[in-house]
């Protein structure tokens, strides 16, 4: 979600130089596919043989809008966030990340090793900065927020192209926090298959999509049906005190759909919202979900929360606070992530035991 993240202001760029890998990859891309990328590939048997060699490349998406092609398997990746960075890594192309933002969080143990050999191209706090990325010399980048591909961070996508650099955008984040309707797991299943057919691994990208498919509908068939929905709140974190919480249109909203509770943020005008106190207190959640983060900003960890709820005159008295209902899960799982779907059977277990 990352809303603690505001863009700064910077100075004009330099105007940007294509990197000679980049160029590279172009001319070899403009004989794989006999002419201009994005063009059909001629009849010309080599061609043909060289886009099934590099698994089906290339090829053309629709993504957020905007028609990228796509013209080899990338050899050289940069990831402006961590949980782009971590779904690459779980698709088993994370020896291809040449670069990656700043960490949020610690990376889970079972990819920490591998995570911790990725260079990071971002101050702590930061976004990766134009000219930086392009330092590292990619021919793919890969960004779960919007807010990364612009002129003043990362670079806008449309210049990245202009470059010879493809690029991919969740689409849980076409346009920076607003909210995206039908944002569900299938959504997120079916953002692994595209990047598994952009890193020419498709059946990477199908085993993880069935695999965590299994995994929600597991976790799901054991939820218990209640006559009235339990009400909950997604606590992410502050920002200058004001709380920021899940609303509609993402995957904390789905989640809430498919396990019977109701959010009590669902009527806000974006997927995350800064909400108040008062309207915390008036909401009355029984149970709050907490976005445990380690990046290190006020309030951030699921311990902070807890005891800022406990101090806060306003949401003391509450029966969640009281009673100590609280669900704590990582804060990456409320975003698009590898993560999310292992919040399903955390979040089944902690409301049948507050249930």
């Amino acid at each position: 979600m990352n809303p603690m993240n505001r863009i700064n202001p910077m100075s004009p760029m330099r105007k940007a130089i294509l990197p000679l890998a980049l160029l590279t990859a172009l001319a070899v891309t403009g004989c794989t596919a006999g002419g201009a990328p994005g063009t059909p590939a001629s009849d010309d048997k080599p061609a043909k043989a060289a886009a099934t060699a590099s698994g089906g490349h290339p090829f053309t998406l629709d993504n957020c809008g905007t028609e990228v092609t796509y013209p080899a398997a990338p050899k050289r990746v940069v990831t402006l966030n961590q949980t782009a960075a971590e779904i690459l890594v779980h698709l088993g192309v994370g020896d291809r990340i040449v670069g990656t933002g700043y960490e949020v969080e610690k990376p889970p143990a079972d990819i920490a090793a591998q995570y911790g050999r990725i260079p990071v191209l971002s101050a702590p706090g930061q976004e990766i900065k134009h000219e930086k990325l392009l330092e590292a010399q990619p021919d793919f980048v890969y960004g779960s927020f919007a807010s990364m591909f612009t002129a003043e961070q990362s670079g806008d996508r449309g210049q990245l192209h202009r470059l010879g650099v493809p690029t991919y955008l969740t689409e849980f984040d076409c346009s920076f926090h607003e909210s995206v309707r039908g944002a569900d797991f299938d959504l997120l299943f079916e953002e692994y298959r595209r990047l598994g057919r952009i890193m020419g691994v498709p059946a990477a990208g199908e085993k993880l999509a069935r695999e965590q498919r299994a995994l929600v509908d597991r976790a799901v068939r054991t939820v218990r049906k209640r006559s009235e929905p339990l009400k909950v709140m997604w606590f992410y974190s502050t920002y200058e005190g004001t709380p920021w919480a899940a609303g509609p249109g993402g995957l904390p909203q789905h989640m809430s759909d498919i396990l019977g509770v109701r959010n009590v943020f669902e009527d806000a005008k974006t997927k995350w919202a800064e909400v108040s106190w008062d309207e915390v207190a008036a909401r009355n959640p029984d149970v709050v979900i907490l976005a445990d983060l380690t990046r290190g900003e006020p309030h951030d960890t699921a311990r902070e929360k807890i005891a800022l709820l406990k101090k806060d005159p306003l949401t003391r008295g509450l029966a969640a606070v009281e009673g100590d209902r609280f669900i704590t899960v990582p804060g990456s799982h409320m975003d698009p992530s590898y993560g999310s779907a292992s919040a399903v059977p955390v979040l089944a277990d902690g409301l049948a035991r507050l249930g």
